[in-house]
């Protein structure tokens, strides 16, 4: 361990030097080169190493030997700290080795003093992590994922790996990916007597997941609070900004809840809880990132309460303002993009709508007792993005569930949860990207996910 120790702290990071060096104290450091000015005396070098959307000035001598390096290009330096005459610190090298030679002139697709367009970026994905501000909204995205498990982890929640592969579709929408293996000889290899041959694998037809909340449910009734953060996958034919086939749900299932407005203001206190320590670790990226993307969002649904209002309300704010409206309202659809950032820039702050119609929503809503036309669901309504999470009250009595016409056939086990000892229970699921959306300004989902995937496009 003491060896590691000493061979990670050979370099240091350039978004820790100046935290944890003065001027005067030897540094060595690795990156690639964003820039080079060559003046009659000292040649400038911009770096980057990837920890910042700050460049980092290295100083070396105007050599014949210092001729070669060049933007692209990836060195190693080590010198003495010194304060440049902007007052940041810069590097002053005597020793600069060329690691790998970025071959710029040779199809590199991005100009380094050049701003390209998100969707020319988009089609070199491979390379795109060199972009300042991909790499910056990656860090973010880092960071914001740890912020989430570290809150739920002080709040005791259990993380559940749940599974990708799945003989349910959850929400009963049809939007699903069918998994089988590729390989024709395989399936005719494990063919079985009244088993369809593309489904000789599993011996049942198989789904990517679209959702782990019914698995989530599994768990809650044994170890209480629980959660998960993992890959889901909607076959939508959608190239919306808001919108992709493979994106990441974080999940939450709260035990023993029985108010709707209980799981309300959790949601509330975890997404501010987590943007806060976002804005804490992550400032200088997340500014960058809404500098890029020409927005200057203060957060300020940060500092104000959230309201609740109920979906007969929120309709009728809609229908009391339909002429200020771009989309028709529906009876049956649900609220639309449009209908939903009305709502929000109408009550000036994020918006928990409530008490939806039990016809709207899926089979596992719990009914409200009075008012067996309604479910206790929940949609927030968030600034940019519309809809950032939905989230229910659980259906907690077996035979209302056995006897919905919606539950699909193969969840016999969902409502055996109930029969063994059932508890109420309660939660919710947001779209990751979304989020990354919301608080970076970002304008497309695909520019806040490493690999985006959508209709007409999986590449690599």
């Amino acid at each position: 361990m003491l060896i590691l120790r000493r061979f990670y702290s050979s370099s240091k990071r350039i978004a820790h030097i100046t935290k944890s060096h003065k001027p005067g104290d030897s540094l060595s450091l690795q990156g690639w080169i964003q820039n080079v000015r060559r003046l009659k005396n000292n040649t400038f070098l911009d770096i980057s190493d990837g920890s910042t959307s700050n460049r980092f000035q290295v100083v070396v001598p105007r050599t014949p030997e210092n001729q070669h390096l060049a933007p692209g290009s990836v060195i190693s330096a080590a010198g003495q700290i010194q304060v440049a005459p902007n007052g940041s610190f810069e590097l002053h090298a005597d020793r600069v080795e060329m690691l790998a030679d970025g071959h710029l002139q040779e199809g590199y697709p991005f100009s380094p003093k050049q701003k390209h367009p998100p969707e020319y970026v988009r089609e070199h994905l491979h390379l795109r992590s060199r972009v300042s501000y991909i790499a910056a909204q990656l860090r973010v995205r880092h960071k914001a994922q740890k912020a989430i498990h570290d809150y739920m982890d002080e709040l005791d929640f259990v993380q559940i790996n749940t599974p990708l592969l799945t003989t349910n579709d959850c929400e009963g929408a049809g939007e699903v990916f069918r998994v089988q293996p590729d390989s024709a000889a395989l399936l005719k290899q494990m063919e079985r007597p009244n088993v369809p041959a593309e489904q000789s694998y599993f011996d049942d037809k198989v789904f990517l997941s679209v959702s782990g909340q019914l698995h989530l449910e599994a768990m809650s009734y044994g170890l209480g609070n629980t959660y998960t953060f993992a890959p889901a996958f909607r076959a939508e034919n959608s190239k919306s900004p808001l919108h992709l086939a493979e994106f990441y749900m974080f999940e939450a299932e709260l035990a023993h809840l029985e108010e709707l407005e209980k799981l309300a203001r959790f949601i509330e206190q975890l997404i501010k809880s987590i943007t806060n320590r976002l804005l804490e670790t992550s400032s200088e990226d997340l500014h960058f990132c809404q500098r890029n993307a020409n927005t200057t969002s203060d957060l300020a649904w940060l500092q104000v309460p959230w309201i609740i209002m109920s979906y007969d309300e929120a309709l009728k704010v809609l229908q009391d303002n339909k002429d200020s409206l771009k989309t028709p309202i529906s009876l049956t659809e649900g609220f639309s993009k449009d209908q939903e950032l009305f709502l929000v820039s109408h009550c000036a702050a994020p918006v928990f709508v409530v008490d939806w119609p039990t016809q709207q929503k899926p089979f596992y809503m719990k009914v409200s007792r009075s008012n067996p036309s309604v479910v206790h669901a929940l949609d927030l309504l968030m600034p940019s993005v519309g809809e950032l999470c939905g989230g229910s009250l659980r259906e907690s009595d077996a035979e209302m569930l056995r006897s919905h016409p919606q539950l699909p056939k193969n969840l016999s086990w969902y409502v055996d949860l109930r029969k063994y000892g059932g508890v109420p229970t309660g939660g919710f699921g947001m779209g990751f990207e979304r989020y990354l959306q919301l608080v970076t300004g970002v304008k497309n989902i695909r520019d806040v996910i490493p690999f985006p995937r959508y209709p007409h496009s999986c590449k690599m």
